[in-house]
């Protein structure tokens, strides 16, 4: 083996790649995050959903 030889990969395409990968899982938290936030503390769907019952409706005469 000769000790001029090139590795496969330059040291600096490994450590793009690893930059590659930490800004990618990086830009999917910043998506994720916000939708799992709502889901989890918002009120369910059945309660907003539903007219009060304290309101009775008024229909106007013509």
């Amino acid at each position: 083996m000769d000790s001029s030889s090139q590795p496969d990969k330059p040291p600096q395409e490994t450590s793009q790649a690893l930059a590659n990968l930490v800004g990618t899982l990086i830009a999917l938290l910043t998506l994720v995050a916000p939708i799992l936030a709502i889901a989890a503390f918002s009120s369910p769907a059945s309660e907003w959903i539903q007219s009060p019952s304290s309101y009775p409706m008024v229909i106007p005469r013509e």
